[in-house]
This record gives structure tokens, C-alpha cells and sequence, in this order.
């Protein structure tokens, strides 16, 4: 048996949804180890999938086999199958964030063409408004004058027009400040911050951001076989001789007495 080593590459790099590395590690374990405890006579195996110490972006896994080729390509194995549930993974990220691209997209047009649009309408008819209320309230004015020596009860009901119509222009200036600063609103604060948004997400649609999980390195094999470990075997039947050759020697003692 050839005991091989891996570092693996796992990218959190691109969203909540890709496996951190100890979950990872769990889904592996039961995968090819856990469930692979009963098949008799392998010539491959996983030996151990984890987290190397103080990293989290990185696994290790081990492998023992009849060759080196044989326990390279296991390990290539569990490499091949989380690349591609990653794959599917990174893809199901890439297409939310484009979806969220055309949503932004399409609030901004809508602002562009409606909010926006319709909010200099208003301004527009209230500006017109204005200027017409101002135009009455003038001819009021040059009535008052006309009239306020021949006919003081007319000219008193014109003052008290005069007065409410003074208060509805107050109040539609008013409305035009509030609709200017909507508009305003919208095409700096509201539209910047969408065109921030939509810029940070189109960032993490760079390739970069989508790296799957590879190996780092070189896998690294180990030349002096993992079993059957000779220096064991050697102390053990060392061992075993010398308590079996002073077994034997208080044996025979034995027998040489009871024949005496």
C-alpha cells in the first residue's frame, strides 16, 4: 500500500451557497469513507478527508492504494466530483446575479422614463399653476385699487379672495418645492445608488470571482509503502519469539520433572 497526500482548494470566495470547508469535509467523509467501509478487498481507499489546521480553505485528503497511480487517481476522483456539484453551484450564483443585473436595470429605466418623467410633468402643470394663480391674484390687486373708495363691501370680499388665493399659490409652491425634490431625489440619490449596486454585483461576475475548487500543488506520494509495516511486524515477532522461547524453556523444564 502507497500512502498519497492532497491539498485541495475549496473557493468560499463567491457566496453563501458553496459548502465552507468543514461542511465540505462532512459531506466527504460519509461519501467515501463512511459508506465505503464494507466493500471487501479494495485496492484503493480514502483514508482521512480534513481541514488542515488554522486554514479554511483548504482540505486535505489521504489515499491508500496498491500503486501510486491507483491512490493519485482516487484522490482525483473525490476532486472531479466536487468540482462539479461546484460547477453547478457557481453557475446557480452567476444566474442570480445576472438576474439581479436586469432587475436594477429595469428600475432604472423605469425611473428614467416614468417616476422621473411624470414628476416633470407635475412640476411643469404646477409651475404653470403658479403662474396663473399670480396672473389672477394681479387683476385682484389693480380691482381693489379701482374699487376700495366707490364700494368698500366689494372691496372687502375681493381682499378676502386676494387672501385665499395668496394661501393656494403658498401651498402650491409648496407642492412644486416637494415634487422638485422628489425629482431631484431620484436622479441623484435614488439612480447612484442602483448604478453603485449594479456595478459592485457586475465586479463579482468577473472570472476571478468564480474559481472552482482545484488541487494546489502536487499531489504527494510516499515511496515507502503504508502496509504492511515490516519494522511492526519485526519487534512484534521479536517479541513474540522471546516470550514463546522462555514459554517453551519453563515447558520442557516441566516435562523433565514430571518424568523425574
Amino acid at each position: 500500500n502507497n500512502n498519497n497526500n492532497n491539498n485541495n482548494n475549496n473557493n468560499n470566495n463567491n457566496s453563501v451557497l458553496i459548502d465552507n470547508a468543514n461542511q465540505l469535509v462532512q459531506k466527504l467523509t460519509v461519501l467515501y469513507i463512511d459508506a465505503m467501509k464494507n466493500i471487501k478487498e479494495r485496492q484503493t481507499e480514502i483514508t482521512a478527508i480534513q481541514v488542515p489546521k488554522n486554514q479554511t480553505n483548504f482540505i486535505e485528503i489521504t489515499s491508500n492504494a496498491i500503486s501510486n497511480d491507483l491512490a493519485k487517481k482516487e484522490i482525483l476522483g473525490v476532486i472531479d466530483y466536487i468540482t462539479k456539484n461546484h460547477t453547478a453551484i457557481l453557475e446557480e450564483v452567476k444566474q442570480r446575479r445576472e438576474l439581479q443585473i436586469n432587475n436594477i436595470d429595469r428600475k432604472i429605466q423605469n425611473i428614467k422614463s416614468n417616476e422621473i418623467k411624470l414628476l416633470e410633468e407635475r412640476i411643469s402643470l404646477q409651475t404653470q399653476t403658479i403662474k396663473d394663480l399670480n396672473t389672477q391674484l394681479a387683476v385682484i390687486d389693480k380691482n381693489i385699487k379701482q374699487i376700495e373708495q366707490t364700494n368698500p363691501t366689494l372691496s372687502a370680499l375681493k381682499l378676502m379672495e386676494k387672501r385665499d388665493l395668496s394661501n393656494f399659490i403658498l401651498k402650491v409652491s409648496e407642492d412644486l418645492m416637494e415634487t422638485k425634490s422628489k425629482k431631484d431625489s431620484l436622479e441623484t440619490s435614488t439612480l447612484s445608488e442602483l448604478e453603485e449596486e449594479k456595478n459592485l454585483i457586475r465586479s463579482l461576475l468577473l472570472p476571478h470571482n468564480y474559481q472552482n475548487t482545484q488541487v494546489v500543488g502536487e499531489i504527494l506520494t510516499n515511496d515507502h509503502p503504508a502496509k504492511p509495516k515490516k519494522k511492526l511486524i519485526i519487534v512484534v515477532a521479536f517479541v513474540t519469539g522471546l516470550i514463546l522461547s522462555i514459554f517453551l524453556v519453563f515447558f520442557l523444564d516441566f516435562v523433565r520433572s514430571m518424568r523425574e
